[in-house]
């Protein structure tokens, strides 16, 4: 089975989001951050919704401080939506479900 919601490091985060055609999102996070910890179930929320036609990747910006730096990540929770490896959606804080969908165009395609 599938695993929904993958933990991705430098190494392994380009081949993650150029190996599907789906929209892959990616989470950066880090576990102190109180709006990630909110942001977390709905994605996992997405990922079940939406597991044959999204996959969803979480970066712990601590741990992984080079690819933050690379995507210019300044403010945590952000929530980057990939097409084809190309970023094409950006979204930063912890939003209503609602709000990530529509602001991820996550509707009739995901």
């Amino acid at each position: 089975m599938k695993e929904l919601v993958v933990s991705a490091t430098t190494s392994t985060f380009e081949s993650l989001i150029r190996q599907t055609t789906n929209p892959v999102l990616v989470d950066f996070w880090a576990a102190w951050c109180q709006p990630c910890l909110r942001v977390s179930p709905l994605l996992h929320s997405l990922a079940e919704e939406h597991s044959d036609t999204l996959t969803v990747l979480k970066i712990n910006v601590d741990e992984e401080p080079a690819l933050a730096r690379q995507y210019g990540i300044q403010s945590i929770p952000t929530i980057i939506r990939f097409d084809g490896g190309q970023e094409t959606r950006r979204v930063i804080g912890a939003l209503p479900k609602s709000v990530l969908v529509s602001r991820l165009g996550l509707g009739v395609e995901a």
